[in-house]
């Protein structure tokens, strides 16, 4: 009776939030004084998540399953929720896993905690900690089913390396085709180095920067921080830059550990898409902009001065400490 985490892959390696969601599962293992069990779909291997306490990992090979199909990935879940008999299934707070987990829960007659940003306070009763209204507050959730998933969300729990051992077991869901019933024409992805749901940091810019011929001062100082980069909306509006690094709560959420907002003015839908951020440094020549109300530093000044003297310093500091 182990608990369940569902480790997400793309082109065969495991994400970032698969290593985290790992890192948290080994937890409330422990806390549960039980083991982990991981599933992968198509994953070339599973030896980097014994580094993070996984104990046993079921392998899933299926071409059908390339590309992200909530409801057959859904499926697949379920059967080895009941394999497992897992009580307590983890999951990330991704896009993908926020379109699934609903559909799971409603296959495992389980409760479902989205956002999740602690271990749970108490496992019997089990009770989480989420965030609420946006980011701008906490709630305390007590899941009252049999069946337990929990949704992590990004960058909150951290990697914990929690060595063990993970076994390897071929696992084949039974699939049909109503599974299959939604098909995925086609894909765009974001071409960038660093995506904006894998960073630590990311380097953010909206109309300040006057126009898409400036944005070499975003990527030079993204490039040198190891950063995604993102825009405001108003940005990928224009097309100044792709809908994919639109963040906002419009856009794709931000949980980095670093963001960095320039020309951002801060429009309350904005503010409710990277909230989550735990440091938030925003550079503005218009001291009265509302970002700096949210801000945990803040630079008044002409951007087109301010970001490539920074970017410069960073680069130095980078080379005398390498």
């Amino acid at each position: 009776m182990s608990v369940l985490v569902y480790t997400e892959t793309e082109n065969g390696k495991f994400k970032k939030t698969a290593f985290e969601v790992a890192s948290y599962a080994k937890e409330v293992a422990a806390m549960m004084g039980t083991s982990v069990t991981a599933i992968a779909i198509n994953a070339e291997n599973a030896t980097e998540l014994g580094s993070y306490g996984v104990d046993k990992v079921l392998m899933v090979k299926n071409e059908k399953l390339n590309t992200f199909n909530a409801k057959a990935y859904a499926d697949t879940l379920k059967q080895a929720a009941d394999k497992e008999q897992a009580k307590v299934i983890i999951v990330s707070s991704s896009a993908d896993s926020k379109f699934m987990a609903p559909i799971l829960a409603v296959k495992l007659n389980a409760g479902y905690a989205s956002n999740v940003v602690s271990l749970p306070e108490s496992t019997s009763p089990f009770k989480v900690k989420r965030t609420a209204f946006s980011n701008k507050a906490f709630n305390i959730t007590e899941i009252t089913t049999d069946v337990k998933l929990v949704g992590v969300s990004k960058n909150s729990f951290g990697l914990k390396e929690n060595t063990a051992t993970a076994s390897e077991e071929a696992f084949a869901p039974e699939l049909n085709n109503d599974d299959f019933t939604i098909k995925v024409e086609s894909v765009d992805k974001a071409t960038g180095k660093v995506t904006i749901a894998d960073a630590d940091i990311v380097v953010s810019g909206g109309r300040g920067l006057k126009g898409p011929e400036n944005w070499n001062m975003i990527e030079n100082l993204a490039e040198v921080l190891g950063a995604a980069t993102a825009c405001s909306k108003p940005v990928s509006d224009m097309g100044w830059r792709p809908h994919s690094e639109h963040v906002g709560q419009t856009g794709k959420p931000v949980a980095s550990n670093l963001y960095i907002a320039i020309g951002i003015s801060g429009a309350i839908q904005h503010l409710a898409g990277i909230n989550a951020s735990k440091v938030k440094v925003v550079i503005n020549n218009d001291p009265e902009a509302p970002f700096f109300k949210a801000a945990d530093y803040g630079v008044v000044g002409d951007a087109f001065e301010v970001v490539p003297r920074l970017t410069e310093k960073l680069k130095e500091f980078k080379a005398n400490n390498a």
